[in-house]
């Protein structure tokens, strides 16, 4: 084959170098823009992960760069006054123009032509290769040709940074955090040489402007950013490398993903994108040398596999682009989530959080890194900070006592304090009858009650017929329907130290619908038994288009009758001995449909702007406050995010938090989406927890965390880093009504209390568990 590569990055380095290697009949030349020793930046950080792979496929390359590495396991925060230094993260740092050297050369030993100071414009320029490789950059000229068939998706960020070095040498990774009067700034800084470091300063946009960094040249930005670090610079120089590049030497990141790798050209070559042009990762855990040369070492793995001959392109890109597409998202979602940590916290950490959770949340910015794997990295470090953390929820421990993990410490809330972090979340039963709950519900939430988390929610309950979703649904109108839920909550309280929350809410527009295992959101069949009920919300409309009936817009009369419902229902709930109490104002039920835009189209008061849309939502809230005796807690559960375009975001979400805590909420529960059928949400693992954390730290009041928390681990890592004070569970739950006790002993937290009648089995568990966490032990014997 004839294979030309279009920058001679690594990607197209080590690519040419591969493939030269697996077949030296290949005709392979790598077209580079620049000089031999023109490269933009300092040093690149990459995985030992990467390394191993390397050696695996040329060990000659592998063994050199290995030679040239400086390899540390410390991460050092500078923060507030503060020294802080975790370890065993071990990165591996080398030169950028070390790297390419060694690339460079050893592509020469193989064979490989490399051709220096060559523009590239079109892939018509080669119109005898059988494979193009564009590694030619973030601002890839062969993608933007090619842009209808390579999709690219580009999102600029909105920080600034510059890219320097300096001769001070750091032993670890370091971070460094500097206050002015317009913001914070800090600096990404790591050795990759025997006399350099990187150093990378960075800021957001209108601290940056504010700085007149805008106005100035690349010496005046050096001078600043010396004068701002110059407590860790001591005495030494920043220096840049970059003074070939036109424009300003503060760039914004650039995202890039494509929806489609390769094509066909006109003139019968493959083309593919490779490394920058294809994906970016931000700096912000240096992945984006790692996507790079592991592009690379995949697609020479497939034509090794599929056959190394023009007929086999196709096949190998293909197969190529499936394989790595996967892989590739999830480093870009990691690099994504450490990226807005760096965007946001100086508005959202940096003023609030202690030294001490602060490095916990920089450490697990990226989600990769959860608390079990920090304790695999720095046992010593993590249980240090485990004891910090208990101790400040009052929780003291000697020394000869092990830590008590984040998600087992209490938590107080007015007169209320809860033994630990665990919730277990509202969730549907559709199973009374006229509104009453029965011995099921005794049994549900009593076994749960019993199963080590510190407070069960019932699930929502209505206020009044029409304000069910199904006619299965709970109610607190009467009060045949008060007593049952009394003798549930006095036998949680006689049989556990549970707390039990009453979550109150209206369906609106959802209401009249069946049992979700008999067509979830589906109208009550015309003919059946239970007939349909006429529907409200805050504007007229339809929850499934063509299927739902219409609801009508509430009227004031209505406003006044539906707040004195929930009004009756919180002195029931009160009378019924509850501890907490839940206004529900998510998911596009009757409240949630005055808080979005997508449903409340009301031209008067109680439409338009945000301030407008609350104006009932907190009627009703103030209302309920007052019914509410003070000394207990009540919470807000919300959707942060109505994921679709037009409705609330996660900014509206912080100024609603702030209005229900100035009206006297004491948590925000903090939910996402199910206000519109459109909704387009990009699930994941704790794929709502940044929303909770958001409205946590901008709005200052204490979040309950929801959606995708599965494990011990999940609950630890969003407690210990603040990202929210208490997690809701709802899935696992169902599945084990004793989740949090059998996750207290995965993790060895033997200290937890059980059910006096249970506790062999909490014996037997923890035994078991021991003894399969020693067999799978390394060095273990079968």
């Amino acid at each position: 084959m004839k294979i030309v590569c279009v920058g001679g990055g690594p990607a197209g380095l080590y690519f040419g170098l591969l493939m030269k290697r697996l077949n030296a009949a290949h005709d392979v030349t790598v077209v580079e823009r620049n000089r031999p020793y023109d490269t933009f930046g300092w040093g690149v950080v990459f995985s030992d992960a990467t390394m191993d792979n390397m050696r695996q496929w040329d060990a000659e390359s592998a063994a050199t760069i290995q030679q040239a590495f400086n390899h540390w396991d410390d991460i050092e925060l500078r923060f507030k006054g503060r020294t802080l230094r975790s370890g065993g993260h071990g990165f591996v740092g080398i030169g950028r123009k070390k790297l390419l050297n060694i690339l460079q050369a050893r592509c020469e030993e193989v064979g490989v032509k490399l051709v220096f100071e060559r523009e590239v414009e079109s892939d018509a320029e080669f119109p005898d290769a059988d494979l193009l490789i564009a590694c030619d950059g973030i601002n890839s000229r062969l993608r933007t040709r090619h842009a209808s068939t390579f999709q690219p998706e580009i999102v600029t960020r909105p920080n600034r940074f510059i890219w320097l070095g300096t001769k001070r040498l750091f032993d670890a990774f370091t971070f460094d955090f500097q206050r002015t009067e317009h913001g914070w700034f800090q600096a990404h800084i790591y050795k990759f040489d025997a006399d350099t470091s990187t150093f990378i300063v960075e800021c957001p946009e209108h601290v940056w402007r504010a700085h007149a960094l805008d106005r100035a040249d690349t010496d005046a930005s050096i001078a600043f950013c010396e004068r701002l670090f110059a407590d860790t610079l001591q005495g030494e120089k920043l220096l840049s490398n970059a003074r070939h590049l036109r424009g300003s030497a503060w760039l914004n990141f650039q995202r890039v993903a494509c929806a489609q790798w390769w094509l066909h050209n006109p003139q019968g070559a493959y083309v593919a994108l490779m490394g920058d042009a294809v994906h970016t990762a931000h700096f912000a855990i240096g992945s984006g040398t790692k996507l790079a040369l592991e592009d690379a070492i995949e697609l020479t793995r497939q034509f090794r596999d599929l056959g190394d001959t023009v007929e086999h392109i196709p096949q190998a890109l293909q197969q190529w682009q499936e394989t790595r597409r996967v892989e590739a998202l999830r480093l870009q979602n990691a690099a994504w989530n450490a990226m807005e940590w760096f965007e946001v916290c100086g508005e959202r950490y940096c003023d609030h959080l202690a030294p001490e959770q602060f490095m916990y949340s920089l450490l697990t910015r990226s989600q990769r890194i959860s608390h079990e794997n920090l304790r695999l990295r720095d046992k010593a470090w993590l249980e240090g900070y485990e004891r910090w953390f208990a101790a400040r929820a009052g929780v003291e421990r000697s020394a000869d006592q092990p830590a008590v993990p984040p998600m087992f410490t209490p938590f107080t809330v007015r007169s209320m304090t809860l033994k630990n972090r665990v919730v277990v979340s509202p969730m549907a039963q559709y199973s009374c009858t006229d509104g009453v709950p029965g011995p099921y519900h005794l049994v549900h939430l009593g076994a749960r009650a019993l199963g080590g988390a510190a407070l069960i929610c019932a699930e929502m309950t209505c206020t009044s017929p029409d304000a069910r979703i199904t006619p299965g649904c709970p109610g607190l109108w009467n009060d045949e329907q008060g007593e049952a839920w009394k003798a549930i909550v006095d036998w949680v309280h006689a049989n556990s130290d549970a707390k039990i929350a009453m979550q109150l809410g209206h369906a609106g527009a959802k209401g009249s619908t069946r049992r979700a295992w008999d067509g979830i959101d589906l109208p009550l069949p015309a003919d059946g038994p239970e007939p349909n009920w006429p529907l409200i919300s805050a504007s007229p409309q339809q929850y499934l288009a063509g299927v739902s009936p219409f609801s009508r817009a509430m009227t004031r009369e209505d406003m006044d009758r539906v707040r004195e419902d929930f009004v009756a229902a919180t002195r029931r709930a009160t009378a019924a001995g509850f501890d907490w109490l839940e206004l529900h104002c998510a998911h596009g039920y009757l409240l949630s449909s005055f808080l979005s835009p997508l449903t409340n189209r009301r031209e008067d008061d109680y439409g338009g702007p945000l301030e407008n849309r609350l104006r009932y939502p907190l009627e009703v809230f103030r209302a309920v406050r007052e019914a509410w005796p003070a000394h207990l807690p009540m919470s807000v559960r919300i959707s942060a995010h109505d994921w679709v375009p037009g409705g609330n975001t996660p900014a509206e979400a912080v100024d609603i938090a702030r209005a229900f805590k100035a009206a006297g909420a004491d948590v925000m529960d903090v939910s996402s989406g199910q206000v519109s059928k459109d909704e387009h949400v990009t699930f994941g693992r704790m794929f709502q927890t940044p929303f909770a954390d958001r409205v946590r730290q901008e709005a200052g009041i204490a979040t309950m965390a929801v959606g995708a928390i599965s494990e011990a681990d999940h609950v630890n890592s969003i407690v210990a880093a603040g990202r929210a004070d208490l997690c809701a569970v709802a899935r696992p739950h169902l599945a084990n009504p004793a989740w949090t006790l059998l996750e207290a002993a995965k993790i060895g937290f033997t200290e937890i209390a059980w059910p006096k009648q249970y506790l062999a089995a909490k014996r037997q568990l923890e035994s078991n568990l021991a003894r399969e966490k020693a067999a799978a032990a390394p060095g273990s014997r079968p």
